[in-house]
């Protein structure tokens, strides 16, 4: 079902918006928890730290993904905001367009570079051909990631966060039985758990697709819509491009990251590969409802209601914040009991990594949500040089501190970059956010004495 979010009581709109959109999340990471989990229980450490890997370098891909949902969803949201339908619907098709071409090039560039990749990663021999086999069934798998990042991304901005949660609900839990059965009862191996996500995934992109087709038609028509708009296009490069931008240069930071985790050896690839999926839950979780802010600022822009994007932004914030509590109780004070879930006979020395890497960015979280939800508003009004600025900052910190601090104080310092880049970064995204808020103010008050 639709929903305008530009009426009723801010705090009441974003917490029955969000909640569904943070179950949504939740269900999308299972997939790879998923694939983690059942490789260090079924198959072993090795096949953990494996997938661990290559995950690193799936996060590139998903980068455009997200930057595809987030360039569609913004546009359409102020479409819907506006109530104007046929170029909402110009908007769906323009992207499910070009959304093709990129998927295509990203496909042949893949297959073509991912040895090379996992090679410039420093990947353990003895990890390398578990890597190499989980990453060519994922890219098949690449048209089913992103359209049905688009189509999710499509009812979010139409105020519909339920569905896309229902789809990933069913399909998640059935990429979990699915994960078992191939990997213990057909002893497929690593393999079993790449062709369980590949058909998991493409379960609920195609049954998104044909809901999404459904509630366009129920929307009403003014005239006729175009298939391509040149115009449009340009309005969702304008925010596609930076986010796409931010993910890839975070999974590219990622990625030197894991080159020099990777000189550790496998123990300590397979703690940090299970603390680290457990670290981008949280914060996968988070950035998504800073998405849902997008779309809140968005619609309401479009319907000419800026007064509602302080208390959106206070109300978003003070949800985020709740709900961390529990995650980071659990995270900082109970650390073996998530990391415990990925092995069963975890060395010591794994299992002591993930529990370090936990402990050190738990209590941080609350930082980086902040920035988070920050930067949800920063996109959805369009200040996407500030959104880059303060993610790059944070990003290079991260990368450049995690190569210093592994050089003097061992792995245990490639933890601790996580939460310096995280405090500068939210800096820089709240002043960039004062500042918005300011110039909005001066605007609503300028528009107030023109008014007759």
């Amino acid at each position: 079902m639709n929903k305008d979010l530009t009426v009723g009581k801010p705090q009441t709109v974003l917490w029955q918006f969000s909640l569904p959109l943070l179950g949504s999340i939740l269900f999308q990471q299972l997939y790879n928890i998923a694939d983690s989990l059942v490789a260090g229980k079924f198959i072993g450490e090795n096949a953990l730290a494996a997938v661990g890997n290559a995950y690193e370098i799936t996060l590139i891909f998903i980068a455009f993904a997200f930057g595809s949902n987030i360039g569609c969803s913004v546009v359409v949201s102020r479409q819907f905001g506006a109530h104007k339908f046929d170029d909402l619907r110009t908007a769906v098709s323009t992207t499910f367009i070009s959304v093709g071409v990129l998927c295509a090039a990203l496909m042949a560039l893949g297959l073509a570079l991912c040895p090379a990749m996992l090679r410039l990663i420093n990947t353990p021999q003895e990890l390398m051909a578990d890597c190499r086999l989980y990453l060519s069934i994922y890219l098949f798998g690449l048209p089913f990631l992103f359209y049905y990042n688009v189509a999710t991304g499509i009812f979010s901005a139409m105020g519909d966060s339920k569905t896309p949660f229902l789809f990933l609900a069913v399909s998640s839990t059935s990429n979990i039985l699915v994960d078992i059965l191939f990997v213990k009862a057909f002893s497929m191996g690593v393999s079993g758990v790449a062709w369980a996500t590949f058909l998991c995934q493409g379960v609920s992109c195609v049954l998104a697709l044909l809901a999404l087709r459904r509630r366009l038609g129920t929307l009403p028509k003014a005239g006729k819509s175009r298939l391509f708009s040149a115009n449009l296009l340009r309005n969702i490069v304008s925010i596609a491009l930076p986010s796409t931008l931010q993910q890839s240069f975070v999974s590219v930071g990622n990625i030197i990251i894991q080159s020099v985790i990777n000189g550790y050896g496998p123990s300590v690839i397979a703690g940090y590969s299970a603390a680290i999926k457990l670290n981008n839950l949280v914060i996968t979780c988070f950035t998504q409802l800073g998405n849902g802010m997008s779309n809140y600022v968005s619609q309401n822009l479009g319907a000419a209601k800026p007064e509602r994007i302080q208390p959106g932004f206070t109300a978003g914030l003070k949800l985020a914040l709740t709900l961390l509590v529990p995650v980071i109780l659990l995270y900082f004070a109970f650390p073996t009991l998530p990391i415990g879930v990925f092995m069963d006979d975890a060395s010591a020395e794994a299992m002591r990594t993930g529990v370090l890497f936990l402990r050190i960015v738990s209590p941080f979280y609350w930082v980086v949500t902040t920035k988070l939800i920050a930067d949800g508003v920063l996109r959805g009004a369009g200040r996407m040089r500030q959104f880059m600025a303060s993610t790059f900052t944070d990003l290079l910190l991260r990368v450049a501190l995690c190569i210093l601090f592994s050089a003097l104080f061992g792995s245990v310092g490639i933890w601790c970059s996580w939460p310096v880049g995280w405090c500068i970064g939210t800096a820089l995204s709240i002043v960039f956010l004062r500042g918005y808020m300011k110039t909005l103010r001066h605007q609503t008050a300028a528009e107030e004495v023109d008014a007759p």
